[in-house]
């Protein structure tokens, strides 16, 4: 399901250029919800999100709420590959 409202204006500052290193950890996490993308808790700090037959591991950041640009990165790469780049 594509996503819609604040979700989309989440989806372009994942894909902007330069990449940003500011976007809140749970706005994607809502985004991937959105999308229906199904999440599960690993150890520690691990989430696993699989969407669209992809697959991926993410570590939430903390203590800061904020992903850092290589986060973005690897989130970027996997919605590309679920199909939802813009």
């Amino acid at each position: 399901m594509p996503p819609a409202g604040k979700h989309v204006a989440t989806l372009k500052a994942i894909f902007a250029e330069p990449v940003k290193a500011n976007i809140a950890w749970r706005d994607i996490e809502v985004l991937f919800i959105a999308c229906g993308a199904e999440i599960s808790e690993g150890s520690g700090s691990r989430v696993r999100v699989a969407l669209n037959g992809a697959r991926a591991v993410f570590h939430r950041p903390h203590p800061q709420k904020e992903t850092d640009r290589g986060a973005v990165k690897s989130v970027r790469r996997f919605l590309a590959e679920a199909g939802l780049a813009p």
